[in-house]
């Protein structure tokens, strides 16, 4: 059964997951779209937020909408190295997404102690995750790595993990994806085009959201 926000255990990655099974991946430009666009997500049922760290304007747009949106999960995306991981827990963020993983990387995460969703693309990376402890992973980028059928594969020898895959997956595939047992949720751009962006269009952005909240509880 999906947690609701009040019932939510923040320090559990799983959890977080579960509470949304589509996550939207922001990239703020302009830090007045941070707060409106959070908003326009949450009214169309996608709570749980990824803010990536590639422009100047993600560890402050995690920072106001910490602060200023109620009933929101707010995580950080493209975390790279350690410099990036400390901007990101210093922003607050309450998880933090990895394209990709490495040693370092996953021992100063253990240390930070805030959940960690590191990325995967092979069984090797898989093989790293699991000598650190991490069995929740993000699988990017999803499409390019081999999709369902390489999920589907990795569920043979690595039957315990669970995915929230990310890259190329959009409205016409989510449910490929959400169907699988190994899944949590996905993660996407689609719901965050942009021009719509741009151009202050929040309810266009909340109609998105709107529609891959439904389409993600269709799933059976």
């Amino acid at each position: 059964m999906k947690p609701s926000l009040d019932q939510l255990d923040r320090s559990s990655v799983a959890d977080v997951l579960r509470a949304a099974p589509m996550v939207p991946v922001i990239t703020i430009e302009n830090i007045e779209d941070a707060v409106p666009l959070a908003i326009a997500l949450r009214d169309g049922g996608l709570p749980v937020l990824e803010v990536t760290l590639r422009t100047p304007a993600g560890a402050e747009a995690i920072r106001l909408i910490k602060q200023e949106v109620e009933n929101v999960v707010v995580g950080a995306g493209t975390v790279i190295n350690k410099q990036t991981l400390d901007l990101a827990c210093n922003a607050g963020s309450e998880f933090i997404v990895t394209p990709g993983t490495t040693d370092g990387l996953l021992e100063a995460a253990i240390k930070s102690g805030v959940p960690l969703l590191p990325g995967v693309s092979s069984v090797s990376d898989i093989m790293r995750c699991l000598d650190h402890g991490f069995n929740r992973l993000k699988f990017f980028p999803a499409e390019a790595a081999g999709g369902v059928k390489a999920l589907k594969a990795f569920s043979g020898p690595f039957s315990d993990l669970q995915f929230c895959p990310t890259g190329g997956i959009g409205l016409n595939n989510m449910l490929d994806y959400l169907s699988l047992p190994s899944v949590l949720s996905v993660g996407g751009s689609w719901v965050t085009p942009a021009q719509a962006v741009h151009e202050g269009n929040w309810q266009v952005l909340r109609d998105l959201a709107q529609e891959a909240s439904d389409k993600a509880k269709s799933r059976s």
